[in-house]
């Protein structure tokens, strides 16, 4: 595989491929981009399902953040969004199941010693507790080192958390829209 390198730094092939897949390419800008579905997945008692990882880089940088990951040559975000809950989660979800979505926004990061620029349509989908199937037979071998643990959280006890939850305010922003108005909204570009 070809290594190259933008003029950020940003790697496409060689030690980066391992950790960033195709999905990831260099914008404009040099920064690793790519377009992402999650999922805010919601149980009977109005709990968020979040994953918790680490940096390969840097173990001991812990954060819950929500189901999903980066939408795949010739998908569509909603269908990159049902795929992800299946690897992530176990969960097998309907298209039509999903709500919105609710939410989009951009998110720069840090992440394998390279700052990256994801944009995310966040979608809201509603499931049993006892749907979530602990099997990890769907995780690619990154996230079989990355991420460490999947849990219901309760929004009061999320508002509690000491460790990073992105995005940020999720509490809050899963309140917005346990009815949702059918308004899209853009929470803009973020740093985290």
């Amino acid at each position: 595989m070809v290594s190259t390198t933008g003029p950020h730094g940003a790697e496409v092939g060689g030690a980066s491929a391992a950790v960033f897949g195709s999905d990831w390419v260099p914008g404009p800008d040099g920064l690793l981009h790519r377009r992402a579905a999650r999922v805010i997945l919601l149980d009977e008692h109005d709990r968020v399902l979040l994953v918790r990882g680490h940096d390969v880089d840097l173990p001991e940088r812990s954060w819950w953040f929500t189901v999903g990951g980066g939408i795949d040559a010739g998908e569509t975000s909603r269908q990159a969004a049902v795929r992800e809950v299946r690897e992530e989660t176990g969960i097998v979800l309907a298209p039509d199941e999903l709500v919105g979505p609710v939410y989009t926004r951009s998110a720069l990061f840090d992440f394998a010693a390279r700052t990256c620029r994801q944009d995310e349509d966040l979608y809201l989908a509603r499931v049993p507790a006892t749907d979530l199937v602990t099997t990890r037979d769907g995780w690619t071998a990154v996230e079989l080192d990355v991420l460490d643990e999947l849990r219901w959280w309760d929004l009061d006890e999320l508002d509690r958390v000491t460790i990073e939850v992105f995005p940020a305010g999720l509490p809050e922003l899963v309140r917005a829209v346990l009815v949702w108005d059918g308004t899209t909204r853009h929470l803009g570009l973020v740093e985290e």
